[in-house]
């Protein structure tokens, strides 16, 4: 049995080396792990494994600092469906509702963490997760970069829980003053989008501005330390900006957002278990609309998982558009939009088709959601 365990944990910790390497090729950063990191990534898991998890805590600590990664289903020899998420769809995890649906048919439910989704869709391309929500913008940067990912659902677009912020005491009111500044940002997220449609929104270019590409804990130290002028982000991270270090939004998303995210599967996934990705966003469907009328409850359920005050969890509640849509041709064409702008800006190194990271009709109609 501990022999079992150990090779299992040795494979795991070959992916999580292996993803290690490639975690940042999105952001133009890799990270080489050599010598006694990845003895203590060893020596982490092996730890980690054998020490027992607090009941009233599925969450377990992974060595990479983008991920972590639980499971809340009981072990089965059946099926494993490794999601992935961020914190702005951390209930899903925290209900439980995928295990309460999945676990009958004796399909497991594994969870990994991620700080953005440009870090997700690059552990969906090396096949560290089946599934995940993101942004509309990670998608066409992961498909640029070759990834086998395919639309699966749209998100309901909830453009007020994005900013643009800047310190309190900020000298910049309006967006022109942006210009020669610096700029943080997860490099191929939705704060992408809103800076590059800001800026053209004031009349400025993308190259008017220093471009700051970091994951949202390294853009907040940044923020606060005072190295960069203003900060494009989202829902929670924003709400606590605003609550905790008094940043101050220069502009949110309203009127200029017009985009939600998309839940994305590896193909594979995607066109061998159509029954299991259905169920899944079926029960996705079921937690949005019940969020959509129980906005306290939902914050007050996240505050204690997040560590983030109740307060500040109602205020990015309240402003989030809750939902999730089938994939449209009408939705296809406004994400085309935007991969055509990317590429305009050279910020992705060729013309894409979004249609080619999509499902057939028939395929469609298997995952096909009730409206």
């Amino acid at each position: 049995m501990i022999n079992l365990i150990y090779s299992r944990l040795i494979a795991k910790w070959i992916s999580l080396i292996k993803f290690g390497k490639l975690q940042f090729r999105f952001s133009g950063f890799p990270v080489p792990i050599t010598g006694a990191f990845v003895v203590g990534i060893g020596l982490s898991l092996l730890f980690a494994a054998c020490s027992p998890a607090p009941s009233n805590s599925p969450t377990a600590t992974a060595p990479n600092p983008n991920a972590t990664v639980a499971s809340n289903s009981a072990p089965s020899k059946g099926k494993v469906v490794r999601f992935g998420y961020q914190k702005s769809t951390v209930l899903l995890r925290t209900k439980g509702v995928l295990e309460k649906r999945l676990t009958p048919e004796g399909v497991t439910v594994e969870w990994t963490e991620f700080q953005a989704g440009p870090q997700l869709l690059e552990a969906l391309n090396v096949g560290s997760i089946d599934i995940g929500p993101v942004g509309e913008s990670p998608p066409i940067f992961a498909q640029a970069a070759g990834a086998a990912l395919t639309y699966v659902a749209g998100i309901v677009p909830s453009p007020a829980g994005s900013a643009v912020l800047v310190p309190q005491n900020s000298p910049i009111q309006k967006i022109t003053e942006l210009k020669g500044k610096k700029i943080a940002f997860q490099k191929g997220s939705s704060a992408h989008l809103l800076l590059v449609n800001v800026l053209e929104k004031a009349g400025l270019k993308y190259t008017d501005i220093q471009p700051i590409s970091l994951p949202p804990a390294d853009a907040r130290a940044a923020f606060v330390k005072g190295s960069v002028d203003a900060w494009v982000i989202w829902d929670p991270f924003y709400a606590a900006a605003e609550e905790g270090i008094k940043a101050r939004p220069l502009i949110d998303g309203t009127g200029i957002n017009k985009q939600g995210g998309y839940y994305l599967a590896a193909r594979k996934f995607a066109t061998e278990q159509p029954e299991t990705l259905k169920a899944i966003l079926e029960e996705v469907q079921k937690l949005e609309a019940w969020s959509k009328d129980h906005r306290e409850e939902v914050a007050s359920t996240l505050a204690p998982v997040l560590g983030i005050d109740i307060a500040t969890l109602k205020k990015a509640t309240n402003r989030r558009s809750f939902g999730i849509v089938p994939i449209t041709d009408e939705l296809l064409a406004e994400q085309q939009k935007v991969a055509d702008l990317y590429y305009q800006l050279k910020l992705i190194p060729k013309q894409l088709n979004i249609k080619d990271a999509t499902l057939t009709k028939e395929e469609y109609a298997k995952i096909a959601l009730k409206s």
